[in-house]
């Protein structure tokens, strides 16, 4: 059995040999004989084993498996001395990088933090010697079916890998990690998606018009758009958190030269005509609202959608709905009515700033003469509509005056300065669509994204009953 003592006695004549330390081949062997000794001598093999492995290439092999063995040792403090070690048997070897990351990735399974900590900080130096071979020796383990290990390696990827710079993944490299990323995509989780997105994002390559044109058409294969929504919704309630997850990963990457036709056309042909049957997967989350707002978002970006007529008609249908009809004996204070109509503000936003942005596209739709009665109908909803909306307006400024500060952020003050940007919304677009022929000029940021500048401060009481 090799000792401790034999072992600095070998190590003093490799340093000695220098360039010619290759010559002494049974010195080497003596620290690969180490690894199955006491702690002390599993130790100093590690070490040893690294520093000379660049002088005894014909007995690489027996040298890594060596290291590769003392990573899995019952003592914790050896396993991290030999997780430590193993990129340094790549300095002048890159061909050994896909073998020893794909062994790190396997070992990201393990419980400890800090040996945990010190495996993703071996991946990364390894990527600085050779990235291709490090993500060829990731991307093994991640196909593989070690769930924990999957799991750990993508969140490596989606918090470590999409900060290094191009320094680091060169062009073949990233060509590499994309084409292995759309593999792992066919099958994912929620969580997995999102990683595997961010990773993507954050290349070089994806950062042009065509660059992200490839990760809608990702994006787009990811939820599934030739299936029928009504029928996938009566199998897999997921769907319609998978649809929203989806929509939220590319809405960012569209544009004027990158459009969300796909998605567009897909929410106006299969969700709109179902939207009332979606269900919250997450407890506090409203779906039907999530997808309208991401609807109304994405549909500045439609371009030229196909079937645009019979599109715009689901959208139309469906945003009357929410938008009743004056009664028939209307008293013309709408305040003192009984029983006030419950207008569904949140929802009528979401749906009216999709229809002033697709309208545009076919302002016959309304204005045409054959579509006249259409147009009258539409003009009574957005009267009576208005006037429950100039109502609220009112009610909020007055609940709001003098409120500034610490003032404004008590839960029932911000649940009021939403409910004032949605109903001025709401009251813009009326105005709007109002004119004649009607008019779909007026810019509208959306009561839930951030205002390009600081509004003015609201004014004035107590506010009625409203529904957000």
């Amino acid at each position: 059995m090799v000792t401790v003592e034999q072992m600095y006695k070998d190590f003093g004549v490799l340093a000695e040999a220098k360039d010619k330390a290759g010559e002494h081949e049974q010195e080497y062997l003596n620290f690969i004989n180490a690894v199955k000794g006491g702690p002390g001598e599993k130790r100093l093999a590690s070490q040893f084993i690294a520093r000379f492995f660049k002088h005894f290439p014909s007995l690489a092999n027996q040298a890594i498996n060596a290291l590769f063995d003392l990573c899995e040792d019952d003592d914790v403090m050896i396993r991290k001395q030999a997780i430590k070690d193993l990129p340094a048997l790549c300095k002048n070897s890159a061909g050994n990088v896909p073998k020893i990351a794909e062994a790190l990735t396997q070992l990201l399974g393990c419980d400890d933090t800090t040996e945990l900590s010190l495996i993703q900080s071996s991946l990364i130096n390894l990527m600085a010697v050779c990235c291709k071979g490090t993500l060829q020796g990731m991307f093994k383990q991640i196909l593989s079916e070690d769930e924990l290990v999957r799991e750990r390696a993508i969140k490596f990827l989606g918090t470590k890998v999409k900060v290094l710079g191009e320094d680091t993944i060169d062009k073949e490299a990233e060509e590499f990690l994309v084409s292995q990323c759309k593999q792992v995509l066919q099958d994912v989780t929620k969580e997995e998606f999102i990683l595997i997105m961010d990773v993507l994002r954050s290349q070089s390559s994806m950062s042009t018009v065509q660059g992200r044109q490839q990760l809608v058409e990702i994006v787009t294969e990811q939820a599934d758009l030739d299936q029928s929504f009504e029928i996938i919704l009566a199998e897999d309630t997921d769907c319609v958190d998978r649809l929203i997850h989806c929509i939220k990963q590319a809405a960012p990457l569209f544009s004027k030269n990158v459009h969300s036709k796909a998605f567009v056309g897909y929410i106006c042909d299969n969700v709109l005509p179902v939207i009332s049957k979606l269900a919250s997967p997450d407890d506090g989350v409203d779906a039907q609202l999530e997808m309208l707002k991401l609807f109304s978002e994405i549909s500045e970006f439609a371009g030229d959608l196909d079937k645009l007529e019979n599109r715009l008609d689901n959208l139309y249908k469906c945003l009357i709905s929410y938008m009743p009809v004056p009664p028939a004996e209307e008293n013309d204070n709408l305040s003192s009515s009984e029983e006030e109509p419950k207008f569904q503000f949140s929802t009528v936003e979401c749906l009216m700033l999709a229809f002033h942005q697709l309208g545009r596209k076919l302002p016959g739709f309304l204005a045409d003469e054959a579509n006249a009665d259409r147009l009258k109908d539409f003009k009574l909803r957005l009267q009576y509509f208005a006037r429950g909306v100039q109502i609220y307006i009112k009610q909020l400024r007055q609940a709001l005056q003098g409120k500034a500060g610490e003032a404004l952020k008590t839960d029932e003050n911000k649940i009021k300065v939403v409910a004032l940007k949605i109903t001025s919304n709401i009251n813009s677009l009326i105005k709007d669509l109002f004119h004649n022929p009607p008019s779909y000029k007026t810019p509208i940021i959306p009561s839930w994204k951030p205002l390009v500048k600081k509004a003015p401060e609201p004014k004035a009481a107590e506010t009625g009953p409203f529904r957000l």
